[in-house]
């Protein structure tokens, strides 16, 4: 890692300032795994529900450090050729028709047919030397020269077997490419993992990893993040929301609202002029923060004492 990285990354206070300062309101195990991670020089493994903040801790981290955010986005099929690495096969072609038009120029006399093939194997590996290679997102972090942030998004949506083509560069920071040999990371990149828990991840994965778990925030750590991402909001209709959607969150849904879901509805109630929660502006709302009939449904039955209940704790008067 770079100078300039290391001093900011000298205790779990600064991190914790640091990411605060580029919008990002980290929870103390958050903060202690972005510390640890660059002491130790480990992966993070961040898990966790849909919209807790998982992708936007990898992009601030990247702010904050001044560091370049590679983004590989994880699915279904996804190998190392769009992961690592391809060839420039219309420029091998094109080098190839060179090499054909000046063959009897590159060969020169030869006595016979062995000594002119032996020739041509002297030049048999210049296809696949390093100009020739197309640097997907992992090899385009192991090359960054200051270093990067590698955000290997999704995770539990690839195949096992892609799973395990990422344990070298997890553990050692090098990737071995077969016409090339081994290449090693110029600067450690700080790499964040994400995964939704689709699928169960292999242990040796998970060994090569700090694991940190998004949950959730509670009331307190909410209002502060909504206090940073939708600053123009009035502090008690912040503190309803935020008691409101924690009520939410305590029924039977199929999708709690998340910590996104409730930053977007700020913003909505923040662009009605909304002074306090109203039960008919909560109800035209609430699909912001419910994305199924069903729960929406659950909620509606609530909706009056749930609102209520947040203007009570908030201390506005029915």
């Amino acid at each position: 890692m770079n100078d300039a990285v290391a001093r900011r990354l000298t205790s779990i206070d600064a991190v914790d300032a640091g990411l605060a300062s580029v919008g990002y309101i980290p929870s103390r195990q958050i903060a202690t795994a972005v510390y640890l991670a660059h002491h130790l020089q480990k992966p993070i493994l961040v898990e966790g529900p849909a919209g807790v903040g998982k992708t936007e801790l990898a992009k601030s981290v990247a702010t904050w450090l001044g560091l370049k955010l590679i983004r590989m986005q994880c699915y279904e099929g996804l190998d190392e050729s769009k992961a690592l690495y391809e060839w420039k096969y219309g420029k091998q072609l094109l080098y190839t028709q060179i090499l054909k038009d000046k063959i009897n120029d590159v060969l020169g006399p030869t006595d016979s047919l062995t000594a002119a093939i032996d020739k041509l194997h002297g030049f048999g590996d210049i296809f696949f030397a390093p100009e020739f290679l197309e640097p997907r997102p992992l090899l385009r972090a192991l090359q960054e020269p200051a270093g990067a942030v590698l955000l290997i998004d999704e995770i539990d949506k690839s195949d096992q077997e892609f799973e395990a083509f990422l344990l070298e560069i997890l553990s050692d920071y090098q990737v071995t490419i077969p016409e090339i040999g081994e290449v090693h990371a110029l600067v450690p990149p700080v790499v964040l993992l994400t995964s939704n828990s689709t699928r169960d991840l292999g242990d040796a994965l998970k060994r090569r990893c700090l694991h940190l778990h998004i949950g959730f925030p509670d009331a307190k750590l909410e209002s502060r993040i909504i206090e940073s991402r939708v600053p123009g909001i009035d502090a008690s209709l912040r503190a309803q929301l935020v008691n409101f959607v924690q009520q939410l969150r305590a029924l039977d849904l199929k999708k709690a609202p998340s910590v996104s879901e409730t930053i977007d509805w700020a913003r909505v109630l923040l662009l009605l002029h909304a002074a306090a929660l109203e039960v008919d502006m909560v109800h035209d709302t609430l699909n912001v923060l419910l994305k199924f009939e069903a729960d929406i449904e659950v909620a509606g039955r609530q909706l009056g004492g749930m609102t209520a209940k947040a203007r009570q704790d908030a201390g506005v008067a029915a």
